[in-house]
């Protein structure tokens, strides 16, 4: 049950997954948390660098959609600039949102992969669902409420998952 919160990958960041080695993997399509994965959790919209990271996927004939938890005001108000689809009140870890987006895309499950900074909602939802997952560092070490829990859990989750030599990155 444990390996299902381990990701297939783990990245610093957005900026380390480029487009050419995902096409190289047959790689359609991307599916990512917003909060701490794109930008930090408090900040309203997309920096240059995000901007510029959604157009060379779009460059590249990769297809984004943006999954998250927060309210539909949040996610909206990131993704509608960036004409990029997206689905808001997700329930991660819950299948449905991951499943629905895929379906939206097009793409069969082995053709997207999941992106995002937790492994309670973004990595566990996204191996349950059955896409490859990518772990990013979170951008910032601060949380809401609840993903501060979530980040207790992590830690000892990712420890235990060290000692027993099943992952090779620093936390």
């Amino acid at each position: 049950m444990l390996k299902k919160f381990l990701p297939n990958e783990h990245v610093k960041t957005i900026f380390d997954i480029h487009p050419a080695l995902l096409k190289k993997k047959g790689i359609n399509g991307i599916i990512t948390d917003l909060d701490n994965t794109l930008v930090a959790w408090d900040v309203k919209d997309a920096t240059p660098e995000v901007i510029q990271w959604f157009e060379q996927m779009k460059e590249q004939d990769i297809k984004v959609t943006i999954i998250s938890n927060n309210k539909q005001e949040r996610v909206k108000i990131f993704s509608e600039p960036l004409d990029t689809p997206f689905v808001f009140s997700a329930r991660k870890p819950l299948s449905q949102a991951f499943k629905s987006a895929a379906k939206e895309m097009r793409l069969k499950k082995d053709e997207i992969v999941v992106i995002g900074d937790q492994l309670l909602t973004d990595v566990l939802g996204g191996n349950f669902a059955g896409f490859h997952t990518i772990l990013v560092v979170p951008i910032v070490q601060t949380d809401g409420k609840i993903t501060r829990i979530n980040r207790k859990i992590e830690r000892r989750i990712l420890s235990y998952m060290n000692k027993k030599g099943k992952i090779s990155w620093e936390e």
